[in-house]
């Protein structure tokens, strides 16, 4: 993806075997009416480039979701937010709670990232998009 479409489009890079963030990929898809998403496992080559040109590190194993928005990478709950935002209504009035400061919202966010897999599972793989929306995906 050249930085001109990075710069038309935003970019979710997202744990491609952690089940909860696959379902939260399904979920924007379907508030995102207007593709305004792009999305990349962090376990891909295009996911790991992306994250490295825009300055990012994975925590861990895979333990934050960015938003690759204008050429700003955002992690953790900011990106969630900042998703959140561009979603069909009433979805963008959860940004109300960038107010909250954003220790507290990492700090919950990472709670929630640590014990992802206990609670929701994981594949032995990256998910794999059906047809219709394949071309949303920037690793495939």
């Amino acid at each position: 993806m050249s930085d001109k479409d990075i710069g038309q489009t935003a970019v979710v890079l997202f744990d491609g075997v952690c089940l909860l963030c696959q379902g939260a990929v399904k979920w924007i898809i379907r508030h995102d009416p207007g593709a305004n998403f792009r999305f990349a496992s962090l376990q891909s080559d295009v996911g790991r480039e992306l994250l490295q040109q825009y300055g990012g590190t994975a925590d861990g194993p895979m333990n934050t979701m960015f938003l690759l928005e204008q050429g700003t990478l955002y992690s953790r709950s900011t990106a969630a937010l900042r998703i959140t935002k561009r979603l069909k209504f009433p979805w963008p009035l959860l940004y109300a709670f960038i107010i909250v400061p954003q220790g507290l919202r990492d700090t919950v966010y990472r709670w929630v990232a640590n014990n992802r897999y206990r609670w929701f599972g994981q594949s032995d793989a990256c998910m794999l998009p059906n047809k219709a929306i394949k071309e949303r995906f920037l690793d495939l």
